[in-house]
């Protein structure tokens, strides 16, 4: 390894006519200036940084990855203003063979009573809820009597409760296992600590109340959901941190068997790390599903290249060099290739603003800045550590001597496999391009996959609560259709009531849509049991009801309603069939109705509407990312030998991974698509570093097959090691409860593995057929 180490050097002084980073390696070089002081003023940084992380906030919102300023969306936000109901209301769902029983119904009530009780909630809605047949002049009694009659009275009674209309199929299932308690919160609990508290104060209720009875009770609903978002979100984070930590300090303390040389590998992207995310929060991100992966994120960007940089610090040293001079040379021989593979990982995060989501827009905005932080951190905090920390240089040659097997296990495994890759280029090249090209074909097949439970943690209680009321009650996500009113026309007036009439009767013999409610549910309540639906008797009983249960369907300037159903967790593309069925049906009341707007939204609505496009925008501006980046790469080298070489082997990680998506039937989620696209820019790392290796070893006497298979040896273990933790870094997400971080992270991982075989195994060939070529045409031409 001595003699390898002294002849890099050597080359390396020999070859540096141009920088492929235009200079901008030469940052790393102002801290290297005065090393003490740039510790000092590191120090001040991350202290700023560290107030800054407490600055973050969380965003649990679901309707995060639809925020956008399109038309659909602003209206969505409208509905959910004017009628706030369904973001606002915990799902309680109660089941089992027994809940019918007197002694379990009894229970019932008593959870019922308490959870009004409960700080922060504003009404309830359940069974009990129900009245009986209204009587002239009197209001309606309760149909639950305050006690519950005994023997033969309690079965014709229970017989009433089941086919009673307002209960039957939205508060009690059709077989009389499950009910649904809907608990309306306060808006402001919703949105601030108080949420932990009073979840948990109604969780403590149910095991309480219920003891005894043999019935299972979970919590669902959209606030149930953010507190569970949230809170694998901050331990999510916690996890990611350490195991980051972990993963990088593990490795180089095997491989360089020096604490001096593990903190300059390691400790310059933790801090890239700290440095960034403390920048966001002194900027106002909020984490969220993506942004909460920044963390391995940057620890992929930054490592990496750390690593190259004290590998090739540590060849100097053992070569003979003194500290300074190592760390120096290794800015501005390593240093341009570490330029680019920011640049291109800073190319991945620009393709995401190609989205109509906010959220993935943000989380390309993010990646960027982080992207340029962790570049100078990493080229300015490598040679001051080194130059600070690093001890006895002149010794180190002697120590190592006998000591490196790791590192000269990895290096004959690369030399193995360059003999092996350079002895057939042309085949090779050939055999990895029909590769790519049958992954790519599989690849294109794949198709945009939507479902609100991969944005929820799957191992908590809300998704499994979710799926009984899909079994039992045809769905828990709502689905919306708001009727707006023209001038002149009020809630009252008889156009408008045989409006919603209309609405509610399509909406309810729609297929796949079940508990409709809305003004007509009470009209026709009253019609059957009162024996009238006049506007004189509604409007008495609207004013009668509480003013939160009139605003879930009323709006306060009662000049819109909506009509709410619910739908099952299903995957977009089987929901959109629903909706545009529902919007063409509505089109013959907005024929009927002249005036009166009406539009079907919710979150599903919009979901289904908008997810397919959106991950179709997002592998479109992969497809364009691919040209972009083999272009800048081209450019840098300046060399179109070079950009050509770069593209299969950057293309391969992900069709391969598209390919592994497809045959687990996955399909592209907006996690999926997300991975591949950032994986390609940091995936190019391996081949960026090793083409500026290439580009060093090339000279006079040296023919391709040798300037390959030393570019490979001198930069091959280092590449290997990397890959190693930052895959242990990203696949740590498979911890997470948010199925779509775990496949964010799983994906990006294998990718990660997938960009080094390409590296290995397509590069090296590809490269060194490419410049065969040229050589042969040059000449050829020159011949000429």
């Amino acid at each position: 390894m001595h003699q390898i180490s002294k002849e890099s050097a050597h080359s390396d002084s020999g070859k540096r006519s141009f920088s492929i980073a235009f200079g901008l390696e030469r940052i790393g070089l102002i801290a290297l200036r005065a090393p003490r002081t740039a510790a000092v003023v590191l120090l001040a940084l991350v202290v700023i940084a560290v107030f800054g992380i407490q600055r973050i906030k969380i965003d649990d919102s679901l309707s995060q990855l639809f925020r956008s300023d399109t038309p659909e969306y602003k209206q969505y936000e409208e509905v959910t203003k004017r009628f706030p109901s369904s973001e606002y209301d915990v799902l309680v769902v109660v089941e089992g063979k027994s809940l019918l029983e007197r002694n379990s119904l009894e229970k019932l009530r008593d959870l019922v009573t308490d959870l009004q009780l409960v700080d922060g909630t504003r009404g309830i809605i359940s069974l009990f809820s129900a009245r009986q047949p209204p009587e002239a002049g009197r209001l309606p009694a309760a149909l639950f009597p305050e006690t519950l009659p005994e023997g033969a009275a309690y079965e014709a009674f229970i017989k009433r409760v089941r086919d009673n209309e307002v209960i039957k199929g939205k508060l009690l299932s059709e077989d009389g296992t499950l009910a649904l308690i809907v608990l309306a919160l306060d808006p402001k609990i919703v949105g601030n600590k108080g949420l932990n508290a009073t979840i948990g104060e109604v969780r403590k209720l149910m095991v309480d109340d219920l003891e005894g009875t043999g019935l299972n009770s979970q919590l669902s609903g959209v606030p149930v959901m953010q507190l569970e978002i949230r809170n694998a979100v901050e331990r999510d984070g916690l996890t990611y941190n350490i195991a980051g930590i972990l993963a990088g300090c593990i490795i180089a303390i095997i491989f360089f068997r020096r604490i001096s040389f593990m903190i300059v590998a390691a400790f310059p992207p933790l801090l890239a790390i700290l440095l960034s995310i403390g920048t966001l929060g002194w900027l106002g991100f909020s984490l969220n599903m993506f942004l909460n992966v920044m963390t391995p994120l940057i620890m992929v960007i930054s490592f990496a290249d750390s690593m190259q940089l004290t590998f090739a610090a540590r060849d100097r040293l053992i070569a003979g060099e003194d500290k300074m001079t190592a760390f120096r040379n290794a800015v501005l021989v390593v240093g341009p290739a570490c330029v680019l593979t920011h640049g291109t990982a800073a190319l991945s995060f620009l393709a995401l603003q190609f989205s109509d989501s906010d959220l993935i827009r943000t989380f390309g905005e993010a990646g960027l800045m982080a992207t340029i932080i962790a570049l100078v951190a990493v080229l300015s905090l490598v040679p001051v550590f080194g130059v600070l920390l690093v001890r006895k240089e002149n010794l180190l040659a002697t120590k190592v001597k006998g000591a490196d097997r790791g590192v000269e296990a990895l290096r004959a495994f690369c030399a193995f496999i360059a003999k092996r890759m350079v002895g057939h280029p042309g085949l090779f090249s050939l055999i990895a391009l029909l590769v790519v090209v049958g992954l790519g074909i599989i690849y294109a097949s794949l198709e945009p996959r939507y479902r609100l439970a991969d944005q929820v943690p799957d191992k908590q209680q809300a998704v499994e609560a979710s799926s009984r009321l899909d079994a039992k009650l045809t769905g828990a996500n709502p689905i919306d259709v708001l009727i707006e009113f023209p001038k002149g026309k009020s809630l009252y007036d008889p156009e408008t009531l045989d409006t919603i009439a209309a609405v509610h009767s399509i909406i309810e013999k729609q297929a796949g849509v079940g508990n409709v409610w809305s003004i007509e549910t009470l009209r026709r309540w009253l019609a059957e049991k009162a024996g009238r639906s006049d506007v004189a008797i509604l409007k008495e009983y609207v004013d009668l009801l509480p003013a939160y249960l009139v605003r879930r369907f009323i709006s306060e300037q009662q000049d819109a309603v909506v009509v709410s159903g619910r739908v099952p967790d299903l995957d977009s593309s089987q929901i959109l069939p629903t909706v545009e069925k529902l919007d063409a049906a509505m089109g013959v009341v907005r024929t009927a109705h002249p005036g009166y707007e009406i539009a079907v939204t919710g979150l599903s609505a919009i979901a289904a509407r908008n997810s397919a496009n959106m991950i179709g925008k997002l592998n479109h501006g992969l497809t364009i990312e691919f040209l972009l980046v083999a272009a800048f790469i081209g450019l840098a080298f300046r060399s179109v030998v070079v950009m050509f070489a770069s593209i299969l082997p950057g293309i391969f990680p992900v069709v391969l991974s598209g390919t592994v998506l497809w045959l687990l039937g996955e399909g592209l989620q907006f996690a999926s698509v997300v991975a591949l696209t950032v994986s390609f820019g940091l995936g190019l790392s391996a081949t960026i570093h090793f083409l500026n290796r290439l580009r060093l070893e090339e000279k006079p006497g040296v023919d391709e097959a040798q300037a390959v298979e030393r570019a490979t040896v001198l930069v091959g273990p280092a590449l290997i090691l990397t890959t190693v933790v930052l895959a242990c870094g990203l696949v740590v997400t498979v911890f997470s409860d948010l199925p779509s971080l775990r496949l964010f992270g799983w994906l990006s991982a294998f990718a990660m593995i997938a960009a080094l075989i390409a590296d290995l195994f397509i590069l090296r060939p590809t490269a060194m057929w490419l410049i065969s070529t040229s050589h042969k045409i040059r000449a050829a031409w020159a011949n000429k």
